[in-house]
């Protein structure tokens, strides 16, 4: 995979599974968003394999099928998305049926009940009728994601969903991506930057370096001191957090050792 010929990302094998969150990490430009596109097909590929479905009867070349084809079995929230003018909640949920329209109109008769749906898996039913300019920036990444849903694919990629929302909606997102893998069998891969926010969601980390995927399996085979402190190029300590029995991770700065200073009262 390549920017202006130049290889980004090298020999890199990934697998996405129904049901799983899959958490691709690490430093910036180490290739995390290169490989996430190109399985979106956004970005070309010099050489490789996209194979949808493997080991079924459906199994498809996506690297050879239309667009249109492929937008059945694969949805990308990408990172930047303007704020669309004069639509609804509903109208944007809409968006996400483009691959089951005709280029001259055909008919969409799965398409009203499709948005319901994608419409109440976010949790945004109530604000379908709503203008989009209205909405919070967590509504509003919800709603994208209600669009990607009503695409039906069986394959969600998110690209630094957690970027620019506060706590709360993070955590709401987060909460999200386990529901869409857990009850509806969604193969989930996310761009994360927080190591904890991944630890916290993901079945498997998949963590990049230099355009590489150094390691991957689950958090606690990933996110490991050495494993850390080699590839982000600072000191990375890692316990278990008591409440989850998940990684928790802290990188080690060099005021590392500063005490809070108290004010006589």
């Amino acid at each position: 995979m390549a920017y202006g010929g130049v290889d980004v990302v090298h020999d890199a094998a990934l697998s996405l599974r129904p049901g799983e969150v899959t958490a691709l990490v690490g430093p910036n430009g180490s290739g995390k968003s290169t490989l996430l596109r190109t399985l979106a097909r956004l970005q070309r590929a010099r050489g490789g394999a996209l194979t949808l479905d493997p080991g079924t009867d459906d199994a498809a070349d996506g690297f050879a099928l239309t667009a249109r084809r492929f937008a059945r079995h694969v949805a990308l929230l990408t990172q930047s998305r303007p704020t669309p003018g004069g639509l609804t909640v509903r109208d944007v949920v809409e968006f996400g049926r483009y691959p089951y329209r005709g280029r001259w109109g055909r008919p969409d008769p799965d398409g009203a009940a499709a948005v319901d749906r994608a419409l109440g898996m976010t949790g945004v039913t109530d604000l379908a009728g709503r203008g989009v300019e209205h909405l919070s920036g967590g509504q509003l990444q919800r709603v994208w994601i209600a669009s990607c849903l009503a695409q039906e694919t069986g394959v969600l990629l998110l690209d630094e969903p957690t970027t620019y929302l506060d706590l709360r909606y993070q955590v709401e997102l987060l909460d999200l991506m386990r529901d869409l893998a857990d009850d509806h069998g969604i193969a989930v891969g996310v761009v994360l930057h927080d190591l904890d926010q991944a630890a916290a969601v993901a079945d498997r980390i998949a963590l990049l370096d230099a355009g590489r995927i150094v390691a991957d399996g689950t958090p606690g085979d990933v996110l490991t001191p050495r494993l850390l402190t080699d590839t982000y190029g600072i000191r990375i300590e890692v316990d278990t957090d008591p409440s989850t029995g998940r990684p928790r991770t802290r990188a080690i700065g060099r005021h590392h050792t500063r005490t809070e200073r108290h004010r006589p009262s």
